[in-house]
């Protein structure tokens, strides 16, 4: 995870679903929470993973990372 928010997020590493659900229940009147937005990541990474014979390695270490950022959002 490091790695990878080096590469694409802020120095404390991926903390945008926040604002990306806020953005979105804003637009749509829905009611996601954080959790839920790192649940829909999820979901996504590992139906493109599953699309394919092989497995997806960047799918897959996405999914990972996903998961541990939707632990954390829940036990806030």
């Amino acid at each position: 995870m490091q790695a990878r928010a080096a590469t694409y997020d802020k120095p404390e590493g991926e903390r945008s679903m926040a604002a990306t659900v806020t953005a979105f229940n804003a637009v749509t009147g829905h009611t996601l929470t954080e959790s839920h937005g790192w649940l829909l990541m999820i979901l996504l990474k590992a139906v493109r993973d599953n699309q394919r014979a092989e497995p997806h390695v960047d799918s897959v270490e996405d999914l990972v990372a996903y998961a541990s950022l939707y632990g954390e959002a829940r036990l806030k």
